[in-house]
């Protein structure tokens, strides 16, 4: 079992990572802003997936598979921009309120699409995966027990703070969506905002 006083330095140190501007949090706050609470909610589910699928694979030793193989890594990198790329685009294209779903199927379709963007802009970052690979062996300590129990308790801590951040920008998205109906060019000014920040996040991930 992981100590109290590591737990909360590996709390801490996950508060400063999930704060800092990033794909991830430009899609949390762009579907909440635009299609309301419940989608930025299929969001964080689909990053909370995502993230659970870089602790498994950071345990199984898939992140030192991808450092030993540029040409995986790089194949992943690139993967990971072309998606960014193309969800930047889909947000430029579309206006920046007014797209709430139909009631039935069509909902249920578009909640299973903003889910499914939440686990693929996360999942084809092979960065997230290194990070797991080198941050969650930080905080082990052999002496303290099995060492796959810390480590499932350290990636159900991950899983658990990126959802808070998650939802805690998805709530302030909705907050200010109001504001910003009433402002048509606030909402040019925050689609604009927002493709060129993950077309940013694409070119950083692809080029690096």
């Amino acid at each position: 079992m992981v100590s109290a006083h590591l737990l909360w330095v590996f709390i801490g140190a996950l508060a400063v990572v999930y704060a800092l501007p990033g794909p991830d949090m430009a899609l949390v706050l762009q579907t909440s802003g635009t299609r309301g609470f419940r989608h930025g909610l299929a969001v964080a589910a689909g990053l909370a997936t995502a993230r659970a699928t870089h602790v498994t694979l950071s345990a199984l030793g898939v992140a030192a598979l991808l450092r030993s193989a540029p040409w995986l890594y790089d194949s992943v990198r690139i993967a990971g921009g072309l998606y960014l790329s193309y969800v930047a685009i889909q947000i430029f294209r579309s206006p920046a309120f007014g797209l709430d779903a139909a009631p039935g199927r069509t909902a249920a379709l578009t909640l299973r699409s903003a889910y499914a963007k939440g686990i693929l802009s996360s999942i084809l970052n092979p960065k997230a995966l290194l990070f797991c690979s080198v941050l969650l062996p930080q905080f082990v300590r052999p002496e303290a027990g099995p060492v796959w129990s810390q480590v499932l308790e350290l990636g159900v801590v991950l899983i658990a703070v990126g959802v808070l951040f998650d939802l805690t920008l998805a709530a302030c998205a909705v907050r200010i969506s109001g504001w910003l109906r009433r402002h048509p060019k606030a909402q040019t000014v925050q689609r604009w905002t927002f493709s060129a920040a993950l077309l940013a996040f694409a070119a950083r991930l692809s080029l690096d």
